[in-house]
């Protein structure tokens, strides 16, 4: 199991071995281990300390919560998603916390806050799956999600299971060899599209 990144210049174990598992272990995430990873999210930098970000929580096998996030996510994504022991809906407050100004910073926030939580887990051995397959209108309704809060992304998390349990057309993107772009293509120096030297 595992698939980690083959890196050009060394990074942190954590994040070289992080990857978006569809396979996922019929184990339940210990909640000391959860609010671990929550607390990574807390404590995330954000604009002007707005701390935009609201997470909705599944746990499986507990109470309704899981199977109506599943429900919100895409076919595509329920297929595998329905393993994992926790689902969870990412919301930000589009204003600032004056409730007039509207804050043009507070998705990238959002996002910071679940690469916090994506980090802790992969320290508790747990791995996140991040989903854009999810429909942000069915989970206003869902969960009756105030007016200023927009539903960013859905995400999966659990303890990777081997892929010979995902069918075939999953289980070939779980092991196929992990790609990104060269640094020369997006850090640049003097000018846009010149690579910093």
């Amino acid at each position: 199991m595992g698939n980690p990144a083959k890196t050009d210049f060394d990074i942190h174990p954590f994040l070289k071995d992080r990857y978006s598992p569809r396979a996922f272990l019929d184990k339940p995430i210990d909640l000391s281990s959860l609010r671990t990873i929550f607390e990574a999210a807390r404590w995330s930098p954000s604009r002007s300390n707005e701390q935009e970000w609201s997470f909705l929580v599944g746990i499986r096998n507990i109470g309704t919560a899981f199977e109506r996030i599943l429900s919100i996510l895409t076919e595509k994504n329920q297929r595998w998603a329905r393993f994992a022991s926790v689902l969870s809906i990412v919301c930000g407050r589009e204003l600032s916390a004056d409730g007039v100004t509207r804050n043009s910073w507070f998705a990238y926030d959002c996002g910071q806050s679940v690469a916090h939580l994506t980090f802790q887990a992969v320290a508790e051995g747990v791995f996140v799956h991040q989903m854009a397959g999810f429909d942000a209108r069915k989970t206003i309704e869902e969960f009756n999600v105030p007016r200023n809060i927009v539903p960013l992304t859905a995400i999966a998390m659990g303890y990777p299971a081997d892929p010979s349990t995902l069918p075939p057309d999953l289980a070939s993107r779980e092991t196929g060899p992990r790609t990104r772009r060269p640094q020369t293509e997006f850090i640049f120096g003097e000018a846009w599209g010149k690579a910093l030297e």
